[in-house]
């Protein structure tokens, strides 16, 4: 049995981040490459991309970036590809890459509704496709599927957001029963309200954000820094017996709703 320090190194490790341009993907990326872990950061926008490499290389750590496009299968395709050659193997991936489009339900084209899957859900899919087909000959894997508040309840007006991330936590449970045999875990982080620049717009509106704040139990929003101990645990030795779990970083969010006490001696 590995110490308590060793169990959360991930020295000898390769991890594969998407959506590491910015925000949770960018924080998962450096906080994965601190612990040790040769870090591949995917996203669409290589400027973001070369200010994560950068961070993480001035660091000390070891990373390379690619640009991929979740909705492009053959981006998805080249950018496993060159995760290979350069490092040879793949053990963590974090399909962080997501997009989400604040729509009512009567005003959703057909071009945000495939938009949202194709990132959110296809491509995650067959990312992880690709990425088994290293892990499964090898006997080990992580791979760490980013869900959202809607895993597990809605939220109104984002109907399709919410209907991908309810299929990102089923698909962890199918793809953690299927590949459990293979040695290879299988779990998703579920955020609160995290303050990004993906975000930052929403959160900027005065009467949103004393909503999000006074709703979450932990008084304040998240910062994508708050994810990456979660991260680290999963990507580590420390899970190898958690396995088609969904963890909330969310502040207490899910716990329940505070509601108003009762005047003293009330029922």
């Amino acid at each position: 049995m590995e110490d308590g320090v060793n169990l959360f190194s991930l020295e000898g490790r390769v991890a594969l981040v998407t959506g590491a341009g910015r925000g949770i993907g960018q924080g998962v990326a450096k906080g994965l490459a601190a612990h040790g872990a040769r870090c591949v950061c995917a996203a669409r926008t290589r400027s973001q991309l070369d200010e994560t490499v950068a961070a993480i290389r001035a660091a000390g750590g070891n990373a390379l970036a690619v640009e991929m496009d979740m909705a492009d299968l053959d981006a998805v395709r080249r950018g496993m590809e060159k995760t290979l050659a350069r490092y040879g193997q793949l053990d963590i991936l974090v399909n962080n890459a997501g997009m989400n489009i604040r729509e009512p339900l009567e005003a959703v084209t057909e071009e945000h509704y495939d938009r949202i899957m194709d990132v959110n859900l296809k491509g995650l899919f067959f990312l992880s496709r690709m990425a088994v087909d290293d892990m499964i000959p090898r006997k080990q894997g992580k791979i760490i599927n980013i869900g959202s508040l809607t895993t597990g309840i809605a939220l109104h007006g984002v109907s399709v957001y919410t209907a991908t991330k309810g299929a990102v936590g089923q698909l962890t449970k199918s793809q953690a029963l299927e590949l459990g045999p293979h040695n290879i875990q299988v779990n998703a982080i579920c955020p609160g309200f995290i303050l990004t620049p993906l975000t930052e717009k929403l959160w900027s509106d005065p009467t949103m954000r004393a909503w999000g704040e006074g709703r979450t139990p932990a008084g304040r929003l998240g910062i994508p820094d708050d994810l990456v101990g979660t991260a680290v645990f999963l990507a580590s030795a420390a899970s190898n017996y958690v396995t088609g779990q969904h963890i909330y970083v969310d502040g207490g969010f899910m716990a329940g709703e505070k509601w108003p006490m009762p005047p003293k001696g009330g029922q």
